[in-house]
């Protein structure tokens, strides 16, 4: 598969992990837009949350935030707050294919974000 993320999960590219579960992998972006940026994404290839239906949603979504606040409560997120951002399709500024959740923290978040 030629999916970048599938790619890190696998370990065939490195990158900067957080921590990983049986399900989620939480790694650095390389382009961070706060102080803390991680991106949480599933092992298993879903493309968006447009590709889950059903049961899928509550999983796959569930496994993800939760390693993501998981993540969010382990670098001292938690008191001053954080973003969860999952973006969805072109429009909704998804610019990879697999579904992914970006942890925001460490300064203040401005609505609307954009």
């Amino acid at each position: 598969m030629d999916c970048i993320f599938c790619r890190i999960g696998s370990g065939d590219i490195p990158a900067t992990i957080v921590t990983r579960n049986e399900h989620a992998i939480a790694f650095r972006d390389l382009h961070p837009q706060a102080p803390t940026h991680v991106l949480v994404i599933p092992i298993e290839h879903v493309a968006s949350t447009a590709h889950l239906s059903g049961t899928d949603i509550a999983r796959v979504l569930g496994q993800v935030t939760a390693l993501a606040a998981q993540v969010a409560s382990d670098l001292g997120l938690g008191d001053a707050g954080y973003r969860m951002v999952v973006n969805t399709g072109p429009q909704g500024g998804q610019t990879v294919d697999h579904l992914h959740v970006h942890l925001l923290g460490g300064r203040q978040m401005h609505w609307p974000p954009g």
